[in-house]
């Protein structure tokens, strides 16, 4: 099975006050971003703040986006103890995800070897047919070693990796591997998904693109099509956009640019103080003069 293009790593909409998903505000946000052309939904990752929601929440968040999404769902399914992975993996999996993305267990730190066991008991787990993605996201759990990633990857028993480390250095390492063995690699750093693309990495799991569909698909659209022009604009706008969502925790300005979308996404995790209010505020009256302009220039792209 092959994964690329624009993967969405989506917001989970929640009630005010509340622990519980705001299914209905998913719908919504798995239909706006099936309209718009991604080409995967990734929920429940780091920008769907999965640890907020119970098992039984994000079970049925799962179950729900597999059955509305009109493209393939790639189910989130971290957690911080082996046997929670187990079980929230054999739920996606019946419920029909396409793949499971999976981080090492959150909150502790643990060695390279136990990263390592942990992925290999995983995959003895559930057997030889499911299909799974590393996940690697060192800014909030145990990173994956670049030589971890290539061991795994090289017994063939993992379709691939969603690296989120930023580091440009992994993305060759793991694209020299595709000459062996065939593997995914998805960019999950947006800071430098232009320049792994252009490498030849297959696509990124991106969490601006639940913001910003448009501008993802388009820039992806102008790499593939060689449009060096159109490239640089867009990669610019990007990174206009990637500053701004720096100066607040992740993922709230995702959530927030979404939100001024139209879609009810819901308040942050946590209180933000009165300073970082009025910043979010001009975030989003800036947000709502720059995306008609990107639009007008994803417009141009071949």
């Amino acid at each position: 099975m092959h994964i690329g293009g624009i993967n969405v790593a989506a917001v989970t909409p929640h009630r005010a006050g509340s622990r519980e998903i705001d299914l209905a505000g998913a719908l919504e946000l798995i239909d706006y971003l099936c309209d718009a052309g991604v080409s995967g939904i990734a929920p429940l990752g780091s920008t769907g703040e999965f640890l907020r929601f119970s098992f039984t929440d994000r079970k049925r968040m799962i179950s729900m986006a597999v059955k509305r999404s009109r493209v393939p769902v790639i189910a989130g399914v971290a957690d911080a103890a082996f046997e929670g992975v187990v079980e929230l993996s054999r739920a996606a999996m019946e419920a029909g995800a396409a793949a499971l993305l999976v981080m090492p267990p959150c909150f502790f730190r643990y060695t390279q070897p136990e990263v390592k066991e942990f992925y290999l008991r995983l995959r003895t787990e559930l057997g030889d047919t499911v299909p799974i993605i590393l996940y690697n996201i060192p800014f909030f759990t145990t990173e994956i070693a670049v030589e971890t990633s290539l061991e795994l990857l090289a017994t063939g028993q993992f379709i691939g990796i969603k690296d989120s480390s930023g580091k440009y250095e992994n993305l060759e390492r793991l694209l020299a591997l595709r000459k062996s063995v065939p593997v995914t690699v998805l960019v999950g750093n947006d800071v430098i998904f232009t320049r792994a693309r252009q490498a030849g990495a297959d696509g990124g799991v991106s969490g601006c693109a639940c913001a910003i569909p448009e501008l993802m698909l388009g820039l992806d659209r102008a790499i593939r099509t060689s449009a060096g022009e159109h490239v640089a604009r867009l990669e610019g706008r990007l990174q206009e956009f990637i500053a701004w969502l720096d100066r607040f925790p992740a993922p709230v300005g995702v959530k927030e640019a979404t939100a001024v979308r139209g879609i009810k996404v819901g308040p942050p995790a946590i209180p933000l103080p009165p300073e970082e209010q009025r910043t979010l505020a001009e975030f989003r009256e800036w947000f709502a003069g720059w995306m008609p302009a990107v639009k007008h220039e994803v417009a141009q792209v071949p």
